[in-house]
């Protein structure tokens, strides 16, 4: 499989150089027209120029409205990508940068190539969360997620699986997770007994990182991976399907949405059409999901609850909900939000 992974650089052309006495404002305009700039001497100075494009488009593109907010994001992504960094011997090559061991295990056979700054910035910060793991309050032990690959950073919808997963009272033969990301859902599974799990996820990283994170012990023997979309390669019928999609719909045609958060018009109904050949007689469909969409404005309808209005493949047996205490900024007064979030899990059966 091949890794996702950010796309080695080798520059053709004269980079601008930055180090502490380079003229931060004519380097700003350089990069407006284009031009690249290569950051020397010590790593604070690339987090300088970042923050000073931040202060640069404050002022020029207002950041209010939703539209607002897209347009400044998509000007700091292009201009950010500009600033560069060489990678040497697998460490950034400049004083006082982290060590990053993703450059080892990621690049091993590849030598003096640049990489932008925020590339840089995101395999850190990856390096971190799978170098001292994640705690998931549902699970014994940590996740250690591999570069790339969704973790979850809020765990109300875990709770809430993990609390179904409690009651659940029909067999634990198999089941299959679709979409397995770090693998908390499917833990979490093993953890009430289910003998056989198969994931899938279409992400390569995330089968790779899991792979090497259960090695040969006995998560191994219990959870099959399988690289796909949706159910990859598996035929076979289980007595429990779980599914924890993205929950914001996108808005645009762009080709590299991220598929952890955002779903196309046909990723719902091509699941609940394989969901179906798959699901045994009696068996449980589970997905995770919210109403985020609804929030944002995004769209008032729940794929969920449109694939129920059709009445030919699932019933609803049962939808828990729990609402989302908004996390408060004291700095901001306080609006009033007309609809709570709330994280969901539907429980459907087969017609």
């Amino acid at each position: 499989m091949q890794i996702n992974k950010p796309t080695p650089i080798f520059p053709g052309k004269e980079l601008i150089q930055f180090d502490s006495n380079t003229d931060i404002r004519e380097t700003l305009y350089a990069m407006k027209v284009g031009k690249k700039v290569l950051i020397t001497e010590f790593y604070s100075n690339g987090m300088l120029l970042l923050k000073e494009l931040q202060k640069h488009l404050k002022i020029r593109l207002p950041n209010k409205t939703l539209k607002e907010q897209h347009a400044f994001r998509a000007e700091y992504h292009k201009l950010s990508n500009l600033i560069l960094l060489k990678i040497k011997n697998q460490e950034v090559d400049v004083d006082k940068a982290p060590k990053i061991g993703w450059l080892g295990k990621l690049y091993p056979d590849t030598n003096d190539f640049l990489l932008t700054f925020p590339q840089v910035q995101g395999l850190n910060s990856a390096w971190q969360k799978y170098k001292n793991g994640i705690k998931v309050p549902v699970l014994r032990n940590k996740v250690h997620p591999y570069y790339g690959t969704y973790f979850p950073t809020r765990f109300d919808h875990l709770t809430l699986f993990d609390n179904w997963l409690k009651r659940y009272e029909g067999p634990k033969k198999s089941a299959i997770d679709v979409g397995v990301g770090s693998g908390v859902l499917s833990f979490q599974m093993v953890q009430y007994g289910f003998q056989k799990v198969f994931a899938t996820d279409i992400n390569p990283n995330a089968i790779v990182g899991l792979k090497e994170f259960m090695g040969s012990t006995k998560l191994s023997r219990k959870i099959e991976l399988y690289h796909g979309n949706l159910f990859a390669t598996i035929e076979k019928e289980v007595e429990l399907i779980v599914f924890n999609p993205p929950w914001l719909p996108a808005v645009s045609n762009e080709e590299n949405i991220d598929e952890a958060i955002y779903y196309d018009k046909n990723l719902f109904p091509k699941f609940f059409a394989e969901a179906n050949n798959r699901l045994a007689e009696g068996g449980k469909l589970v997905l995770l999901f919210s109403n985020s969409a609804e929030i944002k404005k995004i769209t008032k309808e729940n794929p969920i609850e449109k694939e129920l209005a059709k009445g030919i493949r699932f019933k609803l047996e049962k939808c828990f909900k729990k609402t989302i205490k908004p996390v408060v900024d004291k700095t901001k007064p306080t609006k009033k939000v007309s609809i709570p979030e709330e994280v969901q899990l539907w429980v459907l059966a087969k017609i």
